[in-house]
């Protein structure tokens, strides 16, 4: 399928992307399919904060992450000098 697209952009976007090869049916194409790449992945990760939102209950207070964090260290380095 082909489809013509007329754009209106700035004199020096079009002579920019004109020097880099970018007005090409390809690397057009390539910008658009990186777009929807990028808006589907957007789209998953929002879905996955909708549900870690919706899950019961208060956050962890920082302190108690902090402490999590500095525990699982501390049994890193440990398990990593028993090797």
């Amino acid at each position: 399928m082909s489809v013509t697209i007329q754009l209106d952009l700035p004199d020096a976007l079009v002579n920019e992307a004109r020097a880099n090869g970018l007005l090409n049916s390809a690397p057009l194409g390539d910008l658009l399919a990186a777009e929807l790449r990028r808006r589907k992945a957007a789209a998953e990760l929002n879905g996955v904060l909708a549900g870690i939102r919706a899950q019961p209950g208060e956050p962890m207070p920082e302190a108690d992450i902090a402490a999590e964090i500095k525990a699982a260290r501390k049994e890193r380095r440990a398990r990593e000098a028993g090797r």
